[in-house]
């Protein structure tokens, strides 16, 4: 097979298209002709040599294809081993793609319980796009998050692959969405998905106009995926709010006023990809809309993976981008 492996850290051209052995499944597992990989941010990381795994790897955690086994189209969810406690994953918890090869290639082996059903009439790369993104956004708004409908939640950055199935995902279950992103345009595709309104975060005054946009009925909810702007969020919450957070895009560290956090009663709340049953419900949360589709930006050739990844890292797409494994 061909397949896209990372041998050395370093920027995306590191990425090449070779000739691998066919992954051999062992019993339990099965094997996926894809057709379709979603990057993730997460792959951006990896690469860059973030997170440390042994290599050489083949990397990708989202994918759609046909199981050679039976011939059913079917979508790979990329939680391997969450374990039985849905609070946190087991020590055996890993993502596609970390130490086990992943999608970034024509086949792939899975274990037969991280394959589902592909959903009705969606094509290939819609499939391959809301596996990892789609179940940390449903964990953070919802299993972590607690959103109900009627409140109102603020998703910061509108654009990559997660924050906008969040949007789709908070408006789906009724609540009011308010989003930050870098341009206008972005904005208002935002609000195309569901969005209520949204601020530029490259103004200096965004929490006051965020808060302005809230109103009197404020913020119950923020997904936020940067980190270090903790001490503005906590301000724009309603008292009893929750602050949840999946990542550090803009540093690992931040710095929290004590005293208004205990006394606004506020909830920070940490959040990774979610569980199988978080792929499950976020799926049939789903299929109360079925005319709905993940956004796709760019849907690129296999040996283009790294041309995706420097897109990815100049975060001027919107929606997911997608490699095409045929």
């Amino acid at each position: 097979m061909n397949a896209v492996c990372l041998a050395s850290f370093g920027p995306p051209d590191v990425l090449a298209l070779a000739e691998h052995r066919d992954p051999e499944p062992p019993a339990g597992w099965v094997l996926v002709e894809l057709r379709a990989a979603g990057l993730n941010w997460h792959d951006c990381l990896l690469r860059q040599g973030v997170y440390a795994y042994p290599l050489p790897l083949i990397m990708g955690a989202d994918g759609a294809g046909l199981r050679r086994d039976t011939g059913e189209p079917v979508i790979i969810v990329p939680s391997l081993w969450w374990g039985e406690d849905e609070r946190s994953p087991s020590p055996d918890f890993q993502i596609l793609g970390d130490r086990v090869s992943g999608t970034y290639a024509e086949l792939v082996a899975v274990p037969e319980e991280n394959v589902w059903p592909r959903p009705s009439g969606w094509d290939w790369e819609q499939a391959a796009a809301i596996g990892l993104g789609g179940t940390t956004a449903y964990r953070a708004m919802f299993t972590r998050g607690g959103l109900q409908g009627g409140e109102t939640v603020a998703i910061l950055g509108a654009g990559g692959g997660v924050a906008t199935i969040a949007v789709a995902l908070g408006a789906m279950a009724g609540a009011r969405v308010l989003v930050t992103s870098s341009s206008t345009e972005k904005l208002d595709r935002a609000r195309q998905l569901g969005a209520a309104a949204g601020v530029l975060y490259t103004d200096a005054d965004w929490p006051e106009q965020l808060t302005e946009l809230a109103g009197r009925p404020g913020v119950d909810l923020i997904v936020d995926s940067v980190g270090a702007d903790w001490p503005a969020l906590l301000g724009l919450l309603n008292v009893g709010g929750r602050l949840v957070n999946f990542g550090a895009t803009g540093g690992g560290q931040a710095t929290v006023d004590l005293r208004p956090f205990y006394l606004g009663q506020y909830s920070i709340l940490g959040t990774t990809m979610g569980s199988p049953r978080d792929f499950r419900e976020m799926l049939a949360l789903l299929a109360e809309r079925p005319r709905w589709r993940p956004t796709l930006d760019t849907v690129r050739p296999l040996d283009q993976a790294g041309a995706a990844h420097a897109q990815m890292e100049r975060r001027q797409h919107f929606g997911k981008l997608v490699l095409s494994c045929t």
